[in-house]
């Protein structure tokens, strides 16, 4: 057999063998439906820009969480 054909034939060897079995169904109870991300746009200075990325990288949050948490405060929940 030829150098790479051992090769091949290793790993489709180390291929066929089948993990253990994972139970990856949830219980109907415990489903959650996600809904999907949309992109929310607003313009903005880009000296502000830089300064709340900066701001947020500090405090280790990200502005989109400040953006979702201000607009729930201001808005509700539907």
């Amino acid at each position: 057999m030829s150098k790479f054909g051992e090769i091949i034939s290793n790993a489709k060897n180390q291929n066929t063998v089948k993990p253990e079995s994972k139970n990856t169904r949830k219980p109907e109870a415990k489903r959650e439906v996600r809904e999907e991300s949309v992109n929310l746009s607003v313009k903005v200075p880009a000296s502000l820009r830089r300064h709340w990325v900066a701001e947020a990288k500090r405090q280790g949050i990200s502005v989109t969480s400040v953006i979702i948490e201000s607009l729930n405060k201001k808005f509700g929940e539907p």
